[in-house]
């Protein structure tokens, strides 16, 4: 069989080349990992009470473990100092020293009696703690935690603030992306009331509804501007499909926000295959096309001979012959 023409192999050349790049832009990109942004620093940190063995730091005033207040509440206006009292147990043998501090917004705000206490061992110490809420306080509500730590550990009580005024509960879902068997998404508290965010899912693909997840309460409370990124988990995502994902959350206060994201699942190894087929049926055809081709012009010309195309004009050479002058007959000599 003869050789494909040359403009015969730039056009597979062109349809290989187009074929490759429309499999390269449909391929999807393999999952990513969890990043540790994915975590709550909320759901991670210790809850109060939650500590060694040998002690505890908790909310003063509750009776029994059961009955023991979860966090530090208050409540006042911008400029207002407010009271409360943090409850050191030592179950040990021996005393017990822990170093006292705020942390977080709240945090920052809380001053204590003595920032070092020594508790004596099977004793149970109260120590005073005064919150001062800032003149320029924003109205809402405001976090942060007391943090006890002996030198080796810690335990972290949450602090909750509400500062009188008009409050504003606004919520947004941001940077949704798909991913696999992943959806990605930001929650951002925008207004100055602490949230409780609930999600609601939805997928659909060119045939219908794939994914359809009533709302729910999430595990995290979102203070007043704070940013959480977290995944949905999508075990069950088509492996061939053209979707668009969407998410609502809501919040109490009104807060409420959608957004969206699309994307199209194409699985690799069929995609491959089908495009070494269309390549092998390109190939067969061109071949084809060349042949009738040929055929249709007659059977090629024996090697080394020329055909009258290929044969160069030639020009004929003759003598010059000099002409003499001309001689009348008859003439005298």
């Amino acid at each position: 069989m003869s050789p494909p023409t040359p403009r015969l192999r730039r056009a597979l050349l062109v349809l290989t080349t187009a074929l490759a790049a429309l499999l390269c832009a449909l391929a999807p990109l393999p999952a990513a990992a969890d990043s540790p942004a994915d975590t709550d620093p909320a759901d991670t940190a210790r809850a109060a009470g939650d500590g060694p063995a040998d002690w505890t730091a908790r909310p003063a005033g509750g009776g029994a473990d059961r009955d023991a207040r979860p966090y530090v509440y208050l409540e006042g206006t911008p400029g207002t100092a407010l009271q409360d009292r943090l409850a050191v147990t030592n179950s040990g043998r021996a005393p017990l020293t822990v170093r006292l501090r705020g942390d977080g917004r709240a945090g920052a705000w809380i001053g204590f009696a003595a920032d070092t206490v020594t508790v004596p061992a099977r004793t149970r110490a109260e120590v005073p703690l005064a919150l001062t809420v800032p003149p320029d306080a924003v109205p809402g509500d405001a976090s942060g935690e007391v943090v006890a730590d002996d030198g080796d550990e810690e335990i972290r009580v949450p602090v909750r603030v509400r500062i009188g005024g008009p409050t504003l509960a606004a919520l947004t879902v941001e940077d949704v992306e798909i991913s696999g068997g992943t959806i990605r998404y930001a929650l951002v508290n925008r207004g100055n009331a602490m949230l409780e965010p609930r999600l609601a899912v939805r997928a659909d693909g060119m045939f219908g509804t794939l994914l359809d997840r009533p709302e729910r309460p999430l595990p995290l409370e979102l203070a007043p501007g704070r940013r959480v990124e977290r995944t949905e988990p999508w075990p069950d995502a088509p492996a061939l499909d053209a979707v668009t994902v969407r998410l609502r959350v809501t919040a109490p206060g009104g807060a409420r926000d959608e957004a969206e994201a699309s994307a199209t699942y194409l699985p690799v190894a069929p995609a491959v295959g089908g495009g070494l087929l269309v390549l092998g049926g390109l190939a067969l055809l061109g071949s084809g096309a060349y042949r009738r081709r040929r055929t249709r012009r007659g059977d090629p010309e024996p090697p080394g001979a020329e055909s009258a195309d290929d044969r160069q004009p030639t020009t004929e050479t003759r003598p010059l012959v000099k002409a003499g002058p001309l001689v009348k007959a008859g003439a005298e000599s």
